[in-house]
């Protein structure tokens, strides 16, 4: 949940923000080996609990922009902070990322914005605290 400029923050990346267009907040829970349904159809388990990903959308990027960034995104844990509306506070998470990837088009003649927009996912590497 967006609030404002500083509601979503990746360290190593001042202003993450003002390079992004959209963020899908994902709340995905994990279940125990145990969870299932029964022969009655009621589904029983141990919930391990909630792993937040959150799937950033960036606008196009410049050539500086990209290779400021890069290094952050390549890294193997990502530490970022957001605002979580069921905990109703600032929470920062370890994360790591998906795969990402840029696509050029008229790189000659527009380099200023010769990146295409692109989106990675930031995933939970634990569970989201439950206070």
């Amino acid at each position: 949940m967006l609030l404002n400029k500083d509601s979503l923050q990746v360290r190593g990346i001042n202003n993450f923000t003002s390079y992004i267009t959209e963020v899908e907040y994902g709340y995905n829970k994990l279940w125990g080996e145990d969870s299932g349904r029964n022969l009655a159809g009621v589904n029983t388990g141990t919930l391990i609990g909630i792993f937040p990903k959150l799937k950033v959308t960036f606008r196009k990027l410049t050539q500086s922009e990209l290779e400021y960034i890069a290094p952050a995104l390549d890294s193997a844990v990502q530490y970022v902070t957001y605002y979580d509306p069921t905990l109703h506070r600032m929470v920062e998470i370890d994360t790591y990322t998906g795969d990402w990837a840029t696509t050029n088009k008229n790189t000659f003649t527009n380099v200023a914005k010769a990146n295409e927009s692109f989106e990675i996912s930031f995933i939970a590497n634990r569970r989201r605290p439950d206070r």
